[in-house]
């Protein structure tokens, strides 16, 4: 039981539950967190590796202006429009402390990243989800009458991989008065984004992470995207001192490494394709997907099962006990000899079936 000098907010609700992690020394296939196969950028490893000792003394620059100035010249926007985070979720959590007051009102699609109502909650505000349309599509209509302060849009959507086009998005914003923050966490595994909308859109915040496309999950960081005004009033909010030294120089060196990292995401396009053609041909449903992972449908609608059955294998994938979603499965994109591995694991399951 939770003492009673807890605030009554935080007894009542339940937190964000993170995927499974394997136990140190485990041997397993890990295809349920989303990060990228690859391991990062050498020259990410070189910079820490060069780091000045006194860095560490020190604190960090508060602002990241290192990152943020490697990170304006790749994005081609200004230094001013970019603010470092721990991690794209301290970006979302900055921003819901920004935009939307206690008593007041967040909306998003349904089914969409949990982390969302947890932050919503903590800042004793309303969260209003809405189902999204047939196909994935974007429900416009009902998220402007939510009324809401924000409106939080993953983009590829999580745990669907689908895409909403930025002229859709742009129409949104145009049409709602309060924030709209596009949560691009896998839009480096996309064909598009929506980057050009911020330098048209005052009303826009783009958040990324380097946990996905630059292979630095243990690393922590993100950034947001935005008119300068609006990062000058995020930065009201923000931690002191929010990425430490280590991150701010490996960060910078990641994104500086574009031939690097695009390499990596030519593969997880490649093997995501190749994943979503077999399994369709095994007699399994896979939603089109422009992040690094797709969400599959099984055959006979036991999503539980299969990733139950796939444990016992050494083969990690996300499963959510949700409507809606328990007949799925969420599958990151890992190496090729990983995706070997899955296919051969659910294979021996469909056997296993026939057999019994």
């Amino acid at each position: 039981m939770a003492p009673n000098f807890v605030r009554s907010t935080v007894r009542d609700m339940d937190g964000y539950v993170p995927g499974e992690q394997p136990a140190p020394g485990e041997r397993i296939i890990k295809l349920n967190t989303n990060e990228n196969p690859f391991p990062p950028s050498p020259k990410v490893m070189q910079a820490i590796r060069e780091m000045e000792p006194e860095l560490l003394r020190r604190y960090p620059n508060p602002l990241a202006e290192s990152f943020c100035a490697a990170a304006a010249k790749v994005l081609d926007v200004s230094p001013d429009m970019i603010l470092a985070g721990n991690g794209s979720d301290d970006i979302l959590t900055i921003a819901t402390r920004t935009f939307i007051p206690p008593g007041g009102k967040l909306a998003f699609p349904d089914p969409t990243y949990s982390l969302y109502p947890v932050l919503a909650r903590l800042q004793e505000a309303d969260c209003v989800s809405v189902k999204w349309e047939k196909d994935w599509a974007l429900p416009a209509e009902g998220l402007l009458q939510t009324k809401a302060n924000a409106i939080y849009l993953a983009n590829p959507n999580a745990p669907s991989g689908t895409f909403v086009s930025p002229t859709k998005i742009a129409q949104l914003a145009k049409d709602f008065d309060g924030l709209i923050l596009v949560d691009e966490a896998y839009v480096d595994f996309a064909d598009d984004n929506c980057l050009s909308l911020v330098r048209q859109l005052p009303n826009i915040v783009i958040s990324r992470t380097f946990s996905k496309a630059y292979s630095l999950a243990g690393l922590r960081f993100g950034f947001a995207v935005a008119q300068p005004a609006v990062i000058e009033q995020m930065t009201k909010v923000k931690d002191s001192y929010n990425c430490d030294a280590i991150a701010i120089i490996a960060a910078a060196a990641a994104i500086e490494d574009q031939e690097y990292a695009r390499r990596t995401w030519e593969h997880v396009r490649g093997e995501r394709q190749r994943l979503s053609s077999e399994l369709t041909q095994m007699g399994w449903t896979v939603l089109p997907s422009s992040a690094n992972f797709i969400f599959a449908v099984a055959p006979d609608g036991r999503g539980r099962e299969a990733y139950l059955g796939l444990k016992r294998q050494g083969i990690l994938v996300r499963h959510f006990d949700k409507p809606g979603l328990s007949d799925k499965i969420r599958i990151t994109i890992g190496t090729s000899q990983e995706n070997n591995a899955l296919l051969g694991g659910i294979k021996a399951l469909t056997a296993t079936e026939k057999a019994a």
